[in-house]
């Protein structure tokens, strides 16, 4: 990469350096003009001020030479202009150059007007500037040498510095070519020694890093997991399969009690396996939620009906059941509620409250599911929503479940751009209050 660059600098400092041959060259020659044209002035004004054209003879100037004619009768007064080019010779605006002479004649012509004692003459100076360019040309293979030295010198330099600069880079590529997946937590960028640009590379870098091991470190969680609630299912069926093979089809209690238990089993991970395909269709981008306009208030009465139907032995209480009417995917936020109601009813035993409550506030909907159930304590609180958590003390009491329900639920809200607050005392019982914005229509 730094010999690419060094190539590229070297093209623009040739072409630069050709561009200012040019313009030099040019500047060069102008100046040499002027001089002349100064010289060509000073002499009308001597012939203006002395009134006379006898002034100009003799008159002699190296490279300069004149033709004074009278304009009336069309007559020479003074000519000593040695060089007539053709005019298949003039290239730009009276200027010659004859490369078939022996010296290479550059000539520029210049024409002027003037009036001595009433009569009119034209003037016509002519500058050889034949001395100025062979000069030029002297100087020129000068220039071209210690430009050559210069542009050496700066592709050397340059090249140390190029070098020098992407060494970081060098580094970076080479970290990055030993990161796998074994050395993922430990392998980082450096970003000492790095300034400016390349330092907020490698940090940005970096950062990246840490996002794709916290990503990796989550799925590698999320698999072992989610092998782990399958492991037990998949036991106790492999366990009652082989019950049945040894005494099902004697002994009739062993049967039905086989049936029994594999059909829960088998509802248990199907209900597992649903929340994971709702998940990964979230973490995929590919969850599709259908939106419309519904009132609130009999979808959690429905819900409110069922609570009772299954959990007759709590107390269900809906004592506040306001319209309101909200913009959302009817079937996800059933699901969403149900979630938060089947807690409820998991969590607490028999002869506890459940309240459920539908309200509008400030034009939003708001629905509270509260219990007196066994509560929680602050670090429950804080880790509920994460993917298979579940409580120490709720796994010493064999409640069963799979700790998704609850991080399902808030993607579904989080989906509607809405928001859950937890209220919580353990052993004294939990509220969720979930908030609908209003949507602008």
């Amino acid at each position: 990469m730094a010999f690419r660059i060094s190539l590229a600098y070297l093209k623009l400092l040739v072409t630069h350096g050709l561009l200012f041959m040019i313009g030099f060259f040019l500047l060069f020659m102008y100046s040499e003009k002027v001089n002349y044209d100064s010289m060509a002035g000073d002499i009308i004004t001597s012939i203006t001020e002395k009134d006379s054209m006898e002034c100009v003879n003799p008159y002699y100037k190296q490279g300069l030479s004149m033709k004074f004619s009278r304009v009336d009768t069309n007559s020479d007064i003074y000519n000593d202009i040695a060089f007539a080019p053709p005019s298949d010779k003039e290239f730009f605006y009276g200027i010659h150059f004859d490369r078939n002479s022996k010296n290479n004649i550059l000539i520029v012509n210049e024409n002027k007007s003037f009036t001595v004692q009433g009569v009119k003459y034209q003037a016509k100076f002519q500058y050889d500037l034949s001395s100025s360019y062979q000069r030029f040309l002297s100087l020129l293979w000068k220039m071209v040498l210690l430009y050559g030295l210069i542009v050496s010198m700066i592709i050397r330099k340059g090249k140390r510095s190029d070098v020098k600069l992407f060494e970081p880079l060098r580094i970076m590529s080479a970290t990055a070519n030993r990161l796998t997946v074994n050395n993922l937590h430990s392998e980082r960028l450096n970003v000492e020694g790095t300034k400016n640009e390349l330092k907020d590379l490698a940090t940005v870098i970096n950062a990246m890093l840490d996002r794709i091991e916290t990503s990796y470190e989550s799925q590698k969680q999320f698999v072992s997991d989610a092998s782990h609630e399958l492991r037990t299912p998949i036991s106790v069926i492999q366990g009652y399969a082989n019950l049945l093979n040894r005494w099902g089809t004697t002994n009739e209690e062993v049967l039905h009690e086989s049936i029994d238990a594999i059909q829960n089993e088998a509802r248990s991970m199907q209900d597992l396996v649903e929340k994971l395909l709702f998940l990964s269709r979230h973490d995929k981008k590919t969850l599709k939620l259908t939106k419309k306009r519904f009132n609130m208030r009999p979808l959690v009465e429905d819900m409110v009906k069922e609570t009772k139907l299954v959990a007759g032995n709590r107390k269900i209480n809906n004592p506040i059941m306001e319209d309101v009417i909200v913009y959302g995917d009817k079937q996800s936020l059933k699901q969403a509620i149900r979630i938060f109601i089947d807690n409820a009813v998991k969590y607490t035993g028999d002869g506890d409250e459940i309240t459920i409550l539908c309200q509008k506030l400030h034009d939003e909907c708001v629905i509270t599911i509260q219990d007196t159930g066994i509560g929680m304590t602050q670090k429950d609180i804080d880790h509920i929503f994460n993917r298979f958590y579940r409580s120490d003390h709720v796994r010493n009491k064999n409640i069963s479940g799979h700790g998704l329900g609850l991080s399902l639920a808030k993607l579904i809200i989080l989906a509607h751009t809405g928001k859950i607050k937890v209220r919580s005392q353990y052993k004294k019982g939990s509220s969720f209050i979930i908030t609908l914005p209003k949507r602008r229509f």
